[in-house]
């Protein structure tokens, strides 16, 4: 009678260079140890079910070993003897599973982010591109398969977005999308674009929104009641006139006293821009509860990355204004919608009302275009530092002399709105 296997002898066994070797285990009927011409090994189960022969390959040796073989071989014979096929059942376990992978390749989700990874990431855009597909596309579509979206789901979206109020987000994110089928496309993921002819949701209008002075006391005192994180990322954005992007990177790197160097990597056109920081912005970031991290950043709720959800940030401040005008008023009191770019023309427009000329207003925001290009941007070097500083200072100055005159209303203000 032959010996039961044990691990050494199963180590020993030696391969037959000519033929493949399936070799019974004498301790289990039905259990084989597979001995390829090569010398690789591996286990399999022979049973019969409903009259028929059948295989199951358990694994392979030395990955799996000798108990571990039979308590699998031993596993599959109850199944036999309880009707059920394991073999088959194998089959449709492994079958099920790469349709779940092959599904999870083709979702939205996964598709924006090996477009983010093997596209955007080269782009200067790239950040920006991205949050709005996530903030937009991915949180919708996000499990859905990418040949399930059609054109109608494409309009679909982008009308609710555009009736939301954000009718140039509507047309930037429709724009993102014939982007990203495009490389889906050229990838061969899909045949057609879902968003081809899709129109822009409407013509889109130069923005002209500047808060108004009481608008800017209401938005200031709303800050202070919300706090933190966003009472002080829209104060700074109000006083310093800068884009959202650059506001809510700041960090310890970027900041030199009262001066704030940013990079090119963190400017919309590729230029380093300083930026003085008026006495009201040292001291608002100054008092500022810092939550710790590598970053060094100052607008951020984890540490590690610059806060985001900036539509549900820019509602509660503004849900937050529409209070402390009805308290001041004691009345409701309609404020139109407003944005976080909207808090950049502000300063604008309010330096040029304070006489801050057109060419030091351009510096002050990072402009190329208008009088600070064509011949100018080439040939003028001067950076204008100190004309900057007493632009942003003269800003700062105004915006606190429009609080000054609502301070003692504050105190009141916080009790009624908390």
């Amino acid at each position: 009678m032959p010996r039961a296997f044990t691990s050494k002898s199963v180590e020993a066994t030696k391969a037959d260079p000519k033929r493949r070797q399936e070799i019974p285990d004498p301790a289990l009927s039905g259990l084989y140890l597979v001995v390829q011409p090569s010398g690789a090994k591996s286990w399999a189960l022979r049973y019969r079910y409903s009259g028929k022969p059948k295989k199951l390959t358990l694994g392979k040796w030395p990955i799996m070993g000798l108990a571990d073989a039979r308590a699998a071989a031993s596993e599959a014979l109850d199944k036999v003897e309880h009707g059920l096929d394991p073999s088959s059942e194998k089959k449709a376990t492994r079958a099920a599973r790469e349709a779940a992978q092959l599904s999870e390749r083709d979702k939205i989700k996964t598709l924006v982010a090996q477009y983010d990874l093997r596209h955007l990431a080269t782009l200067k855009s790239g950040r920006t591109v991205r949050r709005e597909l996530d903030r937009h596309v991915v949180s919708v579509w996000g499990d859905r398969n990418v040949y399930d979206i059609q054109r109608r789901d494409v309009i679909d979206l982008l009308d609710t977005i555009a009736e939301s109020g954000r009718v140039v987000s509507a047309n930037r994110v429709r724009a993102y999308l014939n982007t990203f089928f495009g490389w889906c496309i050229d990838r061969d993921i899909i045949q057609v674009s879902p968003a081809n002819g899709v129109k822009p949701v409407a013509k889109e209008k130069s923005r002209d929104r500047v808060l108004s002075d009481d608008e800017i006391r209401w938005l200031w005192s709303a800050c202070e009641i919300e706090g933190q994180p966003w009472g002080p990322l829209v104060q700074m954005l109000l006083l310093t006139g800068q884009r959202l992007g650059e506001v809510v990177g700041v960090n310890d790197s970027e900041l030199q006293g009262d001066l704030w160097q940013l990079p090119s990597v963190r400017t919309k056109n590729g230029r380093p821009h300083d930026v003085p920081l008026s006495r009201s912005v040292v001291e608002l970031l100054s008092g500022m509860s810092r939550v710790e991290g590598t970053a060094g950043l100052y607008h951020t709720t984890t540490g590690q990355t610059p806060m985001s959800g900036f539509d549900k940030g820019r509602n509660r401040i503004s849900n937050r204004m529409i209070e402390v005008a009805r308290v001041e008023r004691n009345e409701v009191v309609e404020i139109p919608h407003w944005t976080f770019h909207d808090l950049r023309r502000t300063a604008a427009t309010g330096m040029a009302r304070i006489g801050i000329p057109v060419r030091i207003t351009e510096a002050v925001l990072n402009h190329v275009s208008g009088t600070g290009g064509g011949i100018v941007a080439v040939y003028q070097r001067h950076d204008f530092a100190d004309e900057k500083r007493q632009a942003l200072d003269a800003w700062a100055d105004y915006v606190d002399r429009l609080i000054d005159d609502f301070d003692d209303n504050v105190l009141r203000l916080r009790e009624f709105v908390r």
